[in-house]
C-alpha cells in the first residue's frame, strides 16, 4: 500500500485500527523531509500490509501540537494504537526495515502488561 496523508479527521479512525501504523510528520519547506520521503515510499510497498501515513505539520497543526513535534522530520511508530517508537530525523532504509521487523516480532500482551505495570495506583 501507498503512503496515505493522515488529517486530524482521519487520525484517530487510522491509529483505532488493528496492526501497526508508521507516521511520519513532515513539511513541504523541509530539506530533510524531502530526502527522506522516497525511503518512506519505499517501505510502503516493501511492507504493505503496515499502514504508512504522512501528516503535514503546516497543515495539521493542531494535531502537530497535540503530539508535541519540535523537530522534522519525526517518525513514529504504533501498533494496536499504541504508541512504541518516536524519533526525530530521518532513518535510513535498512533502520526502517529493523524497526518494522522489532515491530512484527512483539507480544503485543506482554507490552500492554508492562504499560499496565507502570500506571500509577488510583
Amino acid at each position: 500500500m501507498a503512503t496515505q496523508n493522515i488529517t486530524s479527521s482521519s487520525f484517530k479512525t487510522i491509529l483505532q485500527q488493528p496492526g501497526i501504523v508508521v507516521l511520519d510528520w513532515w513539511a513541504p519547506w523541509c530539506g530533510p523531509c524531502k530526502r527522506f520521503a522516497p525511503i518512506f515510499e519505499a517501505a510502503s510497498v516493501k511492507y504493505p500490509d503496515i499502514t504508512w501515513g504522512k501528516i503535514n505539520t503546516d497543515e495539521e497543526t493542531s494535531l502537530a501540537g497535540a503530539f508535541q513535534i519540535r523537530s522534522i522530520p519525526t517518525l513514529m511508530a504504533f501498533r494496536d494504537g499504541v504508541l512504541l517508537f518516536e524519533q526525530p530525523g530521518m532513518l535510513p532504509g535498512s533502520a526502517l526495515d529493523k524497526l518494522v521487523t522489532e515491530l512484527q516480532k512483539l507480544d503485543m500482551g506482554e507490552v500492554r502488561r508492562k504499560l499496565s505495570e507502570q500506571q500509577p495506583a488510583r
